[in-house]
């Protein structure tokens, strides 16, 4: 699978707005700031391997972009406040 330049821009833009807002909606402090943003691109990553390993296409260019990327926020940091317990 290749990536264009393209897609990592914005794949780190929108996991870290998608990391700040999946914190806000599990009404959790989260990681910090630093934290949650990396947490966020890291899960837009993640969503984006992930979904495209299993068949599943988000349409809706950049806006699908950042839905993908905010399931994988929000999984991600969910699963990192259960391990963290």
């Amino acid at each position: 699978m290749v990536i264009s330049i393209e897609t990592i821009v914005v794949y780190t833009v929108v996991g870290a707005a998608a990391g700040w807002l999946a914190a806000l909606l599990m009404r959790r402090r989260g990681f910090g700031l630093l934290g949650n943003l990396l947490i966020g691109i890291a899960g837009a990553f993640l969503a984006g391997w992930l979904l495209t390993l299993i068949g599943v296409r988000i349409a809706g260019g950049y806006a699908g972009l950042a839905v993908q990327a905010f399931i994988g926020a929000v999984l991600l940091v969910g699963l990192l406040n259960l391990l963290r317990r």
